[in-house]
């Protein structure tokens, strides 16, 4: 079905003639018929017109519902909507039934049996003066209604079954006459238009809110942010624009299968950091670049994570360029929600497609910025090695000159101690050039050492190095998971405080011996500077992600003044 030209305008309308043909053939019927509905044409003619305003489709249901119990005179009226599999109904708007009385019946109908089930496989009109009577009826639920005169049809989109118009309770006890059927059936027929045009409107304005979503995560991904950050928004645009529980991103594991790197829900989630391994069907299939779609995560048996039990409807698309799987993205719905359609999963798989490409190009545009800082640092080794050592040396040794040429004991013992300050320094300069030199593959594997190279790392763009204390025993007590996200969270704060803090001093602090406030043993982080602080309206999803990660493993993350009163303190902490 095509879209308009432009989504935010209104969509054009069925050609002249094809509507023109459609009201002939409704109100064929009307020729020579009773006064009594020669006097209500003009309330059809209204009837019709109303039915005809409006673009929003739920809107428009409910309309056409309001609409076809007062022209027929029934107390309820409801339209049943055919599931895309043609098995059962994916909505039921209803007019008539009070809030309080639908929340008393509990679940709406899902067309899997009774009469209604057999409108779907049969839609044929039907006319009942007593809806008990017909042998396909299974009753009602409890604190439903009494219903007995009943009046079916189905509604057409362009030739096509949308789903059914149900009339009950005809007011005065009477039953739906001819008169009322035709009306009706004028005014489903007119019910088809407007449905399809309300149809291309909503397809429109959805294209275009997955566009937006598209803009929004290439933006994030290209900005040069922390990269946890980038893959954070795809989770939250995922899950806003496929109106999911949660929208889950996960990127290869080192030791095999997908580990989930960023999660956007309602509340804390612990499925941060967890490792789906690759026995995982699912993942075998993904990684081989196939999109997955699963009716129900709670009960398919090809999910291995207990993280799948609070979730009904799922899609899981590859992200993949060049042939090459980078990461996957989820999409999942509350048990029992409505499953995706088939316009969702296409929608869908083309933003995660959008999304790959801006993987890569962000993958390269990171690689760049590597390149040039680590160009920047052999270019700086290469000048303290050549300019600033030599010059060093040289005034050593004119120092050293001028000590055996002075006969004052004074001035030999503080030339000498100059002399001994200046080797000293010559050495720190070449372990600094040693650090410089040294490549990020080089370093070894030790929570220490990795909390060192990012500060390391985080001095050039700085233009400083960052402080740095250990208490307790760093590399032995602190886990692979806790570990893997202190140097995330270490990362995210160091990158917040070269962004924003206009900071000339910040203070690194790992305590591996802190007790947490449930008793157990953990480790805390404690980044603080002297800069201007966070201000007010600014974006803090980096400090959104920071508490995330803590939450996952049982801890916390909070901010307070920083250094002097001045600037931030970011605390993060979690169990060992």
């Amino acid at each position: 079905m095509a879209a308009p030209t432009d989504p935010g305008a209104p969509p054009p309308a069925e050609p002249a003639a094809a509507s023109l043909e459609a009201a002939t053939e409704a109100t064929r019927s009307l020729h020579g018929l009773s006064a009594e509905l020669t006097a209500r044409l003009p309330q059809l003619l209204e009837a019709m017109r109303s039915v005809g305003t409006g673009l929003e489709l739920h809107t428009t249901l409910d309309r056409i519902c309001e609409t076809a119990a007062e022209l027929t005179d029934a107390k309820y009226a409801a339209i049943g909507v055919v599931a895309e599999d043609g098995n059962g109904l994916s909505d039921f708007v209803y007019s008539g039934v009070d809030e309080e009385t639908a929340r008393r019946i509990g679940r709406l109908p899902d067309g899997h049996k009774g009469l209604l089930g057999a409108l779907i496989h049969d839609p044929v009109t039907v006319r009942l003066a007593n809806l008990a009577d017909d042998p396909r009826s299974c009753g009602f639920p409890a604190n439903h209604p009494p219903m007995h005169t009943f009046l079916g049809l189905p509604i057409r989109v362009q030739g096509e079954i949308f789903g059914n118009l149900y009339l009950t309770e005809k007011h005065g006890g009477g039953e739906f006459n001819d008169d009322d059927l035709n009306m009706v059936r004028v005014l489903a027929t007119e019910a088809g238009i407007a449905i399809g045009n309300a149809r291309l409107y909503e397809a429109a304005k959805q294209r275009e809110r997955w566009i937006d979503g598209s803009v929004a995560v290439t933006t994030a991904l290209l900005s040069g942010g922390d990269a946890d950050d980038a893959l954070q928004v795809v989770a939250e645009q995922s899950r806003h624009l496929s109106d999911s529980a949660a929208g889950i991103v996960m990127l290869p594991a080192e030791e095999g299968g997908m580990e989930i790197v960023a999660v956007d829900s309602d509340g804390p989630s612990a499925a941060l950091g967890v490792i789906v391994p690759s026995e995982s069907e699912v993942i075998s299939e993904l990684l081989e670049g196939q999109a997955v779609f699963v009716d129900d995560a709670a009960t398919d048996p090809r999910m291995l994570t207990g993280l799948a039990q609070d979730y009904g409807p799922s899609m899981m698309l590859p992200l993949q360029s060049g042939g090459r799987v980078l990461g996957t993205l989820v999409m999942t719905r509350a048990r029992g929600e409505r499953p995706f359609s088939e316009a969702e999963r296409t929608l869908a798989t083309q933003f995660a497609s959008q999304a790959a490409l801006a993987l890569v190009s962000a993958d390269a545009q990171r690689d760049r910025e590597r390149l040039a800082v680590l160009e920047d640092r052999d270019r700086i080794a290469r000048d303290l090695h050549d300019l600033v050592i030599q010059r060093l040396f040289a005034t050593g040794m004119m120092l050293e000159t001028a000590q055996r040429r002075s006969v004052v004991p004074e001035v030999q013992a503080g030339v000498g101690k100059a002399v001994d300050e200046l080797d000293t320094t010559i050495q720190e300069i070449r372990t600094a050039i040693f650090a410089l030199q040294q490549g990020p593959a080089e370093a070894p594997s030790g929570l220490r050492t990795k909390v060192l190279r990012e500060i390391n790392m985080a001095a050039v763009p700085l233009g400083f190095k960052p402080s740095h204390r250990f208490l307790g025993p760093v590399d032995t007590v602190v886990g692979e998971l806790t570990g893997k996200h202190l140097i995330a969270a270490l990362r995210e704060a160091l990158s917040n405080a070269f962004r924003h803090a206009e900071a000339d001093r910040i203070d690194v602090v790992v305590d591996a011996t802190v007790l947490l406030p449930d008793g157990r043993q953990g480790v805390r982080l404690t980044v603080a500077d002297d800069g201007v602080g966070i201000k007010e309206g600014g974006r803090r999803s980096g400090l959104k992600n920071l508490q995330k990660r803590a939450e996952s493993l049982g801890g916390a993350s909070w901010h307070g003044a920083g250094l002097g009163g001045d600037g931030t303190t970011v605390v993060w902490q979690a169990p060992h």
